[in-house]
């Protein structure tokens, strides 16, 4: 990373770093919001939420919350591609020293959290202090934050704290950190143990958004949980929530607003700048999030015009798109289209902590392996994506750096060839049909799933998988939350799982499988020596074909021993209602929407 970061252009791949602040950072302030109460944002999620403490959720859903009512250092500019990295509290991007280990950020003054409480009827401005804090209770391991990947071993002198807390039992806040301090008021310093070229990036994803330590405190103290009071910076504030049905969002009466300022990337994008450049923003005074975990639900609340925005998934996309394009009868309607190719990953995975099917033996290789084989990409995304999505080689998706197009994997679609690996290693076929374990113990693959039919029906392509290796599957639905919390304790079998960029750079794909995230983000509860250590000397290299090779040598080493079956990037299709104006589907930000408007 260069010296003087705020004053260069640094073009990687897919991204672009700006200096100069299109966000809040260089613009006016205003006294008062100018979102209208009157303009109501409908809204649907198609699974609930998990709450709305940054340090306590990982799930997207939940992020759509997070990034309307907490704010970090940075963000991403709305029309932007290459993607561009923009200050949002801060004044500008860091200044970084010539190693590229010590980060100074400056923060905007003037800034306060919305009225809470918990400030006692006092004005609360942000600080510095605030993100010290902050990033402190992502790595507090008495919180257990699924988001600690995104710090954890980077700050120089926080090992130290990290031993007091697990010989304690708790996390002191109040002790100092070489490489976290907040030298003044509006001045944050980070000193690195070693150089990490995506650290701005990290500072812009939801967790990292600034809480007030008082807050947090105050409700814990009142027997309340910071996961149910969420105070923050941003543009809006939690009004209601009924968890799993419905959340509503209210503009934050004291929030600073901006100058709607953003620069075309596309003709497309020229229409949404002729209609929004000059509006002070955010214009929506509500946003009200309803839960409809069922598609035909989804898609006549917006047929019937209850719902003004929502994405397509599953086959809701067949009755909307063909070929890429909006179908005529709905053109005609005026209902809007933005279609994206989502920088993310669809893949399955076994607990490589389970007896089952885990661990690094020759027989538990050859069970995994079969099943892969087994697998058809080609014909999930045909039957149950009804070919809204491309085919997966690669655990690094389309649109990122450091993804590979001429890479293809090692694994071959071949159920015959499975049959035959599972018979050499002595996973024989029972008198009811069924192979047993080598031991001659029953095998039985358990399926965790959720409680919607997509997920049913993507239980049934698998089961049919299966039965043509005689391998007999059974599944076990829990809600959504329920699902994650299993899985971040190793006690799933096998399941699906999902990514989505936090940050356009293949290190945060590559992280899932890194062996020290287990319990975060490695859901597969893998642990492979040889990953791992290549994935520590990635952490060291910038963008290059050097560290592309070693990525290479990363995803064959996960062919090697299987722990997952990469299967595919969605596209995503965001419908809106034709009162919904200046409209964007961005591929970082969960939620758009003090970005456009709505007609009265």
């Amino acid at each position: 990373m260069r010296d003087n970061l705020n004053r260069t252009l640094i073009q990687r791949g897919g991204w672009v770093l700006l200096g100069s602040a299109l966000f809040v950072g260089a613009l006016p302030t205003f006294a008062q919001s100018s979102a209208d109460p009157n303009k109501i944002l409908r809204y649907v999620f198609p699974v609930a939420e998990t709450g709305f403490d940054p340090a306590g959720t990982q799930d997207l859903y939940s992020a759509h919350v997070h990034n309307s009512i907490f704010e970090g250092l940075y963000t991403y500019d709305y029309l932007a591609s290459p993607l561009k990295l923009v200050p949002r509290t801060a004044v500008a991007l860091p200044d970084v020293s010539q190693d590229g280990l010590t980060y100074t950020f400056k923060i905007q003054k003037g800034i306060y959290f919305a009225k809470d409480t918990a400030f006692k009827g006092k004005a609360r401005e942000l600080t510095a202090q605030d993100y010290v804090y902050s990033y402190k209770r992502l790595l507090d391991p008495t919180l257990r934050s699924p988001n600690s990947w995104l710090f954890d071993g980077k700050f120089l002198g926080m090992d130290k704290v990290l031993e007091q807390a697990k010989k304690t039992g708790k996390f002191n806040y109040d002790l100092p950190v070489t490489g976290l301090s907040a030298p003044d008021r509006y001045t944050l310093v980070i000193k690195l143990i070693q150089p990490d070229q995506n650290f701005p990036m990290l500072l812009a994803h939801q967790p990292a958004g600034a809480v007030a330590r008082e807050v947090i405190e105050y409700y814990r103290d009142q027997s309340g949980f910071a996961m149910k009071n969420p105070v923050g910076t941003g543009p809006y504030v939690l009004a209601k929530w009924v968890p799993g049905s419905r959340i509503i969002l209210k503009a934050n009466p004291d929030f600073r607003g901006f100058i709607w300022d953003f620069k075309a990337s596309s003709p497309e994008d020229q229409k949404i700048v002729n209609v929004m450049k000059g509006k002070k923003m955010p214009q929506i005074g509500v946003i009200d999030i309803q839960v409809m975990e069922e598609e035909q639900s989804r898609w006549l609340s917006f047929s019937k015009n209850e719902t003004d925005l929502f994405v397509l998934g599953g086959d809701l996309t067949a009755q909307a798109i063909e070929n890429g394009q909006l179908k005529p009868e709905l053109v005609k309607k005026g209902i809007q289209l933005s279609r994206i190719a989502d920088p993310s990953i669809d893949y399955h995975y076994w607990n490589m902590q389970n007896p089952v099917v885990g661990g690094l033996s020759k027989e538990k290789i050859a069970l995994r392996r079969a099943m892969a084989m087994a697998y058809s990409a080609d014909n999930q995304i045909k039957i149950l994506s009804k070919g809204d999505a491309k085919k997966l080689q690669y655990p690094i998706p389309y649109g990122v750096v450091g993804y590979d197009p001429n890479y293809r994997s090692s694994i071959p679609y071949s159920p015959k060839a499975a049959n035959l690996l599972l018979d050499r290693y002595h996973y024989k076929v029972g008198a009811d049909g069924w192979r047993t374990l080598p031991n001659g113990k029953p095998l039985v693959i358990e399926m965790t799933i959720g409680n919607t039919a997509r997920s049913q029906q993507g239980a049934e392509f698998w089961k049919r998988t299966l039965d043509g290796i005689k391998i007999k599957m059974t599944t076990k639905a829990m809600p959504f939350a329920e699902g994650i919390k299993a899985e971040k304790q190793c006690k799933t079998m096998f399941k699906a799982s999902a990514w989505i960029a936090d940050y356009p750079d293949a290190d945060n794909f590559m992280q899932l499988f890194y062996g020290k995230n287990i319990h975060a983000t490695n859901n597969g509860c893998m642990k492979i020596p040889e990953y791992d250590r290549l994935y520590e000397q990635t952490q060291k290299m910038r963008p290059s074909p050097e560290r592309d090779a070693l990525y290479r040598k990363m995803a064959r080493i996960m062919e090697v021993y299987m722990p997952v079956q990469m299967e595919s990037t969605r596209y995503r299709n965001a419908l809106a209602q034709p009162k919904v104006i200046g409209f964007k589907k961005h591929p970082i930000i969960p939620s758009e929407w003090m970005y456009f408007d709505l007609k009265k």
